[in-house]
């Protein structure tokens, strides 16, 4: 349930929200003023390894399990210019494509580690699927001190993508539904924001026959798309929440017709225990061969776009 503000909150917001109004919605409500673009001294280095921050941040990752991973740098910047990192892992006869995302929110640290062990999952069972891993999606509120649910700009990404009326909607429902909160501020406009442009165009690219987005800590599993969801994976029940103008189960699962699996971890700082991991994995498998078709045999999806090196 909503809160009601605080007078320092309230006073907080409004100051925000003439501000927006001067910038034509050009930054958000606790956006940075300056971010850091691919020649600042902060940004990554291109080619440098991920694991060194992926280790220090993530609960329950040591330093083997991420460089089993075996992650390779996108093209894709994040507002900071740090590299999304991806990872494919593809059956010897996959017949279906499922593309796995993780830390769309900064804020929660437990669903960039599934990704992780999951990789290494799919890697020993890789069932008939052609795998394709983005554990963190956002890793400048990831990276944060403390970390923050919303991107450089201040942009939450779950609220950014182009559902059918955007501009209307997503206004609105900020305004009105979640009283200006900063932390879902869905943005100026509809793929504002390089990740969410990012993940957009790897929909198109890879053209998944399912997605599944790795959140917390609400403990329960959503779905959006045209398919039976799952009852269960490991201990957590479908519990359908509803959708919400520009997130990825409303334009992935409603408007495009890809199933978009929604894991809610019950904690955004521990990880289940890894056979409690295990078990997830395993109905996550077993509801795929039961429900999950091919959308287009014939298709081959086109490879990720690599960051260029040497």
């Amino acid at each position: 349930m909503f809160t009601t503000p605080s007078f320092s909150r309230r006073a907080l917001v409004s100051a925000a929200g003439a501000l927006l109004s001067v910038a034509g919605w050009a930054a958000g409500p606790g956006a940075e003023p300056l971010a850091r673009g691919p020649g600042h001294p902060l940004a990554d280095v291109q080619g440098s390894d991920p694991c060194h921050e992926f280790v220090a941040r993530l609960p329950n990752v040591k330093a083997p399990l991420c460089q089993s991973a075996q992650l390779k740098p996108t093209v894709g910047r994040s507002v900071q210019g740090r590299t999304l990192y991806y990872r494919d892992v593809v059956a010897p006869d996959p017949g279906i494509r499922v593309l796995v995302v993780g830390a769309m929110h900064g804020d929660e640290l437990s669903s960039a580690s599934l990704a992780l062990h999951w990789i290494q999952r799919a890697v020993e069972t890789p069932s008939n699927a052609h795998w394709r891993f983005i554990p963190a999606l956002n890793p400048d509120g990831l990276m944060t001190r403390p970390a923050r649910r919303m991107n450089a700009r201040g942009v939450d990404l779950n609220r950014n993508f182009p559902t059918p009326n955007w501009e209307r909607d997503a206004k609105v429902y900020w305004e009105k539904r979640t009283r200006k909160d900063p932390r879902r501020w869905p943005g100026p406009s509809p793929l504002s924001e390089p990740e969410s442009r990012f993940f957009h165009d790897e929909m198109q690219r890879f053209r998944p026959d399912l997605i599944v987005s790795i959140h917390a800590p609400y403990g329960v599993l959503d779905f959006d798309g045209p398919t039976v969801p799952p009852a269960r994976l490991g201990r957590l029940y479908l519990d359908q929440v509803g959708i919400f103008p520009g997130s990825l189960g409303n334009y992935g699962g409603v408007h495009k017709g890809m199933p978009v699996v929604t894991i809610e971890l019950p904690s955004a700082f521990r990880t289940p225990l890894d056979a409690e991991m295990r078990q997830m994995w395993l109905d996550l498998l077993r509801w795929m061969s039961e429900r999950v078709r091919p959308t287009e045999p014939a298709a081959q999806p086109l490879p990720v776009q690599l960051r260029k090196t040497g």
